[in-house]
């Protein structure tokens, strides 16, 4: 068996886990050195070895990284990566749990929750196996893939709009800021709209999240006033449609969730360290 073969769906497993595709790559790497040092008569199963290692890797690294969180200057967003660079995404569930907003809602979970959580949403593990990697009862596994479930799904659409109507939201919502048409926004919004913005301490931004659709027209009526955002550009981002853009000389990348058919976050990358991984063409 060679380790590559697995390598993008193991890298793809440790980006739903921590968030990050730099954190991702180290657990990957580091499996890779356990699996070079490992005597492969004694594994029967290599993809459960694997995803074993990578699980249980990535839940210590997440014990370790909320310390960091903690400390981050602003909200923390996830690193968003090019929808060609998330890994397999043959299956709806691989595809949903990539997406931005369900890996912004992973970040309440506990480690082992989250674990629990991707390894039975997204790639299908019987609670024994889910059970034997986090250390827990399968009683226990159960319970914590449903108190993780609820806390995903709460308040989001149970059907999610097709990638051409999110990228149709998308681009009315661009063309309004671009137009500073605050009652074209208006009517885009959700009345329980939040937004959120990651500057990590690098570059200027909202140091908490701005909720409610009175609020966050504020916000953005406040930066229509003080800056053009005609230059955009549509790019696949996780799985969904997101703009690129610059505004004040910064590259920000913003993506939106979508609830009832109307914007319900609106997610702004703005750290130039989580931006490595999108480039428009």
């Amino acid at each position: 068996m060679d380790f590559e073969e697995y390598r993008p769906m193991l890298l793809g497993l440790a980006y739903r886990l921590l968030g990050s595709m730099w954190d991702a790559e180290d657990v990957v790497q580091e499996a890779w050195l356990r699996w070079q040092g490992t005597d492969r008569s004694e594994i029967r199963e290599p993809r459960a070895f694997l995803v074993t290692v990578v699980s249980r890797l990535a839940i210590d690294q997440l014990r370790s990284a909320r310390v960091t969180r903690e400390a981050y200057t602003g909200p923390w967003l996830p690193e968003p990566v090019m929808t060609s660079e998330a890994g397999p995404l043959d299956t709806a569930e691989l595809r949903d749990t990539v997406s931005y907003a369900t890996l912004h809602m992973m970040e309440r979970l506990s480690p082992p929750e989250r674990a629990v959580f991707v390894l039975r949403e997204a790639f299908g593990l019987p609670y024994d196996e889910i059970a034997d990697i986090v250390g827990s009862s399968v009683a226990n596994a159960r319970q914590m893939h449903h108190r993780a479930s609820v806390r995903v799904t709460e308040g989001r659409d149970r059907f999610r709009p097709s990638s051409e109507d999110h990228a149709k939201l998308l681009m009315k919502f661009m063309d309004a800021a671009a137009g500073g048409d605050l009652g074209a926004l208006t009517d885009l919004f959700h009345d329980d709209v939040e937004a959120w913005n990651d500057g990590g301490g690098k570059v200027r931004a909202a140091l908490r999240p701005i909720i409610g659709k009175r609020k966050v027209l504020a916000f953005l009526g406040g930066l229509l006033a003080r800056y053009d955002f005609s230059d955009a550009r549509l790019l696949d981002v996780n799985g969904r449609p997101a703009i690129w853009t610059r505004v004040a000389g910064t590259h920000q990348l913003v993506m939106i969730d979508i609830v009832d058919g109307r914007i319900k976050d609106i997610y702004g990358v703005l750290n130039p360290d989580k931006l490595a991984r999108v480039h428009p063409g």
